[in-house]
Parts: C-alpha cells; sequence; structure tokens
C-alpha cells in the first residue's frame, strides 16, 4: 500500500531524530558548497526511506515514494541521446543548485511566485537547458517507419473498418500534473480501448497523481512506462514547462506514431485507430478536433472534417518522424495553451479531422480551469505572437 501524500510536500510522520540530524548536517554542507558531502548525505537519507528538498525555511522531509524521481525533464535519460545520463556529469547537488539558479526569480517569473527548487533525484543529472530532441534522437530509420505504418494501415478490410494498428507502432504521451482521479480513468479507458503503449510524464506527483500513476504502472507493466521528476509545472509555478515536457515524451518514444493527449480526454471507445488510419499520403498528423484560422489570423474557428490547419492538444497523432522534423513541440511554449497551433503549423505536411465521429469526451479541463487567469492570459498571449509568425510565414496554400 503507498504512503499517502507521497511527494505532494506533506510528510505522514514526523521524521525520526537521526534523519533530521543528517539533513542538518547536508544543509552544512551545501552552505560550504561541499557537493559531495552533500550528495552522500542526501543517498543516507533517502536510504533512510526520506527525501530532501530545500525550502526559503531551510529543508524539508517527506516520506520517499516507491518510485524514481529524476530531479528535472531534462535530466531523465534518452538512450543514446543528448538526455543520457554518465560519467562528468555534475553530482545532484550541485546541479539541484544550478536548476535553482536558473530558474531563480530574477530569471524568471512564473506563476505563484518562484519556482520550487527540484533537487530530488535517484541518479545524476544531466546540465540544464533546452534539449534538442531532434538532436536527441540516434538511428532513427524515417523510411522503415513510414513503411511498417503503411503497412498497418493498408489492412483495412472495408470502408469504415479499420484494422487494428500493432500496439508497438503507437504510443499515447500523457502529461500528469495533477488530478488523480482523472489520470486513473484518462489511463483506465486507454487501457479498456486500446493496445497502445502508454508513455507518462508525472510532473512533480501534484496531489498524489504520480501515486497514482505508479500505481497504474505497476498494474498495467506491459502497457504503461512512467517517468516521475521533482519539477512541478510551470502552470503551477514551477519550471518544468509543456513544450519541453512534451519533447521528452517525444524523445522518449520509438514508436511510428505518438499520440497527444490529455488527461481531461476520456475515451468511450478506441478513438486512436481511426487517427492512426487517417495518416496516409500527405498527410502526417489527424487529431478530434480541428481549428483554422479567421482571416488575419486573430482568432481562430473550428474546423473540419477534412483538412484543417490546425489540431487541438485534446487528442491528435501525428507520425513521429514528421515531428521531429519539424523540431519537436515549441520549447518556449511553457504553457499548453496554442502550444499546439504553434506545433500543428510547422509540421511538414497535411492534418486532418477524420470524417466519422470518434468516440471520445471531455471532462473538466483543469489545464484551463485551475490555472491563475493573469498568468493563463500572459502566456496564452506569449505563444500567440509565435503563432502569427508562422502564419505570417506560411500562408495557407
Amino acid at each position: 500500500m503507498l504512503p499517502p501524500q507521497v511527494g505532494s510536500g506533506a510528510s505522514v510522520t514526523e521524521p525520526p531524530n537521526h534523519v533530521t540530524g543528517l539533513a542538518e548536517r547536508r544543509a552544512k554542507a551545501r552552505e560550504a558548497r561541499d557537493y559531495a558531502a552533500a550528495d552522500k548525505l542526501r543517498q543516507e537519507i533517502e536510504d533512510e526511506g526520506w527525501l530532501i528538498r530545500d525550502v526559503a525555511e531551510g529543508f524539508a522531509l517527506t516520506v520517499r515514494p516507491p518510485f524514481t524521481i529524476w530531479p528535472t525533464v531534462a535530466s531523465i535519460p534518452v538512450p543514446g541521446g543528448a538526455g543520457d545520463t554518465g560519467s562528468g556529469r555534475p553530482g545532484r547537488e550541485r546541479a539541484a543548485e544550478a536548476v535553482e539558479e536558473r530558474h531563480s526569480p530574477a530569471r524568471e517569473q512564473a506563476a505563484g511566485g518562484a519556482a520550487r527548487t527540484p533537487n530530488v533525484a535517484d541518479g545524476t543529472e544531466g546540465e540544464p537547458g533546452t534539449e534538442n530532441v531532434v538532436a536527441s534522437q540516434v538511428l532513427w530509420d524515417a523510411a522503415l517507419a513510414t513503411s511498417r505504418l503503411q503497412e498497418a494501415i493498408s489492412a483495412a478490410p472495408a470502408a469504415g473498418e479499420h484494422a487494428e494498428v500493432p500496439s508497438g507502432q503507437v504510443s499515447v504521451g500523457l502529461l500528469v500534473d495533477g488530478g488523480p482521479a482523472d489520470v486513473r480513468k484518462c489511463v483506465d479507458a486507454l487501457i479498456a480501448h486500446t493496445t497502445a503503449k502508454i508513455l507518462v510524464l508525472d510532473l512533480g506527483d501534484v496531489e498524489g497523481a504520480g501515486s497514482v500513476l505508479h500505481e497504474l504502472a505497476e498494474r498495467h507493466p506491459e502497457r504503461i512506462e512512467a517517468w516521475h521528476v521533482a519539477e512541478t509545472p510551470h502552470w503551477r509555478g514551477g519550471p518544468a514547462g509543456w513544450g519541453a515536457a512534451r519533447n521528452k515524451l517525444l524523445a522518449l518514444d520509438s514508436a511510428d506514431v505518438h499520440v497527444v493527449m490529455e488527461t481531461s480526454t476520456i475515451l468511450d471507445g478506441d478513438a486512436i485507430t481511426p487517427l492512426v488510419a487517417a495518416i496516409e499520403g500527405d498527410v502526417v498528423a489527424a487529431g478530434w478536433k480541428g481549428v483554422d484560422p479567421d482571416e488575419g489570423g486573430r482568432d481562430w474557428h473550428e474546423a473540419g472534417p477534412g483538412q484543417v490547419r490546425g489540431l487541438l492538444g485534446y487528442l491528435f497523432a501525428v507520425r513521429r518522424d514528421a515531428a521531429l522534423e519539424a523540431g519537436g513541440f515549441p520549447d518556449k511554449a511553457r504553457y499548453y495553451r496554442n502550444g499546439d497551433l504553434e506545433f500543428s503549423l510547422a509540421l511538414p505536411g497535411t492534418l486532418v479531422v477524420p470524417h466519422e465521429r470518434l468516440p471520445v469526451h471531455q471532462e473538466r479541463h483543469r489545464g484551463y480551469h485551475d490555472v491563475d487567469p493573469d498568468y493563463r492570459d500572459r502566456e496564452s498571449r506569449r505563444t500567440y505572437d509565435r503563432v502569427l509568425n508562422l502564419l505570417r510565414s506560411h500562408p495557407a496554400s
């Protein structure tokens, strides 16, 4: 049984005196910039079943969860890629301080105040900074991937029917930023209605959602692969941005088709296979909801079925090689809103909404309704300025 509120910042019991003593010694080591000693003390604290993080008042100790926690999104290793960790990387304590400096209030204003320092780790962290998703991919054979995809979708026996796409060729990427009930409902529906692999990135175990994810991954190890980071989302006052997190999932994927989905989106049937089946010829992406810009690009209206300029991030499937060719998701998009439009406009091909009605619905979108309105408007405008630039440089044909 998982301890309640694991990783949420609230301890279920008081730490024993010897653990508090280790934490106090670590604080002194950090103050003296003796990061080797601080790393050793952190490990001793973790071996005792506790996690430590720095707060304004000093440090906080919480019960260690039963899963690996990477300090940052960037530190999760991509096998053979730029995000992989290895010798020569800074230790956890030095890396944590570098992240703290990078995301200090003087460097960046996040919603709700300064970013929480993500200094919980299992392993060492790579250098903080913007990762290049395209560069982190090695030995990607786009021609082979396209061939395998076309084989999968050309087997449809009749109009209106779809051949089931083998699970190894399709992955669904989810970002978890809280809402444990949403996570459970979304993942349970994916398990029930599809055979796709499910890749999930948990940002900060907000509200214990990461612990729910761990429970689900333990129950379905053949279907779910999960990563947990100490960073909380930018839209919740942390340093983890939407675009960078989405790019990490894309980099960790190896499927031919990468499905972008939000945890507020719930499948009522197999809505994945029709989207994958629509990706053929010059079509590189297909989604549940499409939009087109009005003249001047200042407003967008619902569009489809058929060809559209933009796909909304509630649910869409994209050829992974096309996403990589586009440079991945917009790394500068710290918040989801309009990031899907920026990504759509950069894709090298046609985007469509299938003609058939998909068995899917959306529940309360916490990413919109539970975010500070001032932050939401500011970050939405920030991203939309780039969308307008893309519209000017890529006018509709």
